[in-house]
């Protein structure tokens, strides 16, 4: 992929490609596409192949969301990182939560807003039990499997002391992969007994506690460390490329968009919500 120089160039000063990653993690169809490795891949690799930029900046705002999807992602920007040698700027936005944290600590330098949520470095699972409501109404559940742990946490039924022992200890160990993690992108970091536990901070406590490193905006961080003339050049995904992804290639297309998309924008509310946002 080639790039003029004029584009790397602008008023004699550099140009930094700026990446906005913004929305809940892999959770599924909606109107408004999830963070994914997939999804997120085509703009990374526009922003790093800026040869003459001296860095690359991302604009994290996310709840959280799906534990491989974040870790896929933190990954393929160290990854280009480290191939392009370029010093990546993260600025948390809202929130850089769960999930959201995992991409933001991929970052050589994490930049927050006094008011911005970060941390939450844990696992969650949440569901439903419904084995009474279907008892009330006169549902008779039947499920057959191959496999005596297939229908694991089934919602219609009660749960069961093997299976949330059995959650807990994957859950454990996700959470122990996400913790290794954070302490060797984050060498600051206090002993704050609450670290790893799933709380969350305001931005000026996150850079008290290690997991940020200053606050500040954006383009004044930038101005700082490039000097007045840097440019900032978002990186943006083109609109004839999100509406095929989107489905909405016309009128069957945006209803089935609309259709998969409920239980998507449900979830993704919730996760937004938690951080009264």
């Amino acid at each position: 992929m080639a790039f003029s120089l004029k584009g790397l160039i602008s008023r004699g000063g550099p140009v930094i490609p700026v990446v906005r990653l913004s929305g809940a993690i892999g959770t599924g169809p909606g109107l408004r596409p999830s963070l994914s490795l997939a999804s997120v891949e085509p703009l990374l690799t526009r922003a790093f192949a800026y040869k003459a930029a001296p860095a690359v900046a991302i604009s994290v705002n996310s709840p959280g969301g799906a534990a491989v999807q974040s870790h896929l992602i933190h990954k393929r920007i160290r990854g280009l990182a480290e191939e392009k040698n370029k010093h990546v700027i993260v600025a948390v936005e809202d929130v850089a939560a769960s999930g959201g944290y995992m991409i933001a600590a991929a970052g050589d330098e994490i930049l927050v807003d006094a008011s911005s949520i970060v941390g939450s470095i844990g696992v969650i699972f949440a569901g439903f039990g419904l084995q009474k409501m279907i008892a009330k109404i006169g549902v008779e559940r039947r499920i057959h499997t191959a496999g005596r742990n297939k229908s694991i946490l089934d919602p219609f039924v009660p749960e069961k002391e093997e299976d949330i022992e059995r959650l807990k200890a994957l859950q454990e160990d996700v959470h122990a992969a996400f913790i290794e993690l954070v302490r060797e992108r984050r060498k600051a970091l206090t002993d704050e007994p609450d670290l790893f536990t799933g709380a969350f901070w305001g931005g000026r406590r996150a850079v008290e506690l290690g997991l940020a490193d200053r606050v500040a905006d954006l383009p004044t961080a930038l101005k700082e460390r490039y000097g007045e003339k840097v440019t900032m050049k978002p990186i943006a995904q083109s609109q004839g490329l999100l509406r095929r992804r989107l489905g909405l290639a016309g009128p069957s297309g945006v209803l089935a968009a609309e259709l998969a998309g409920i239980a998507g924008a449900i979830e993704e509310r919730l996760l937004w919500e938690r951080y009264g946002l």
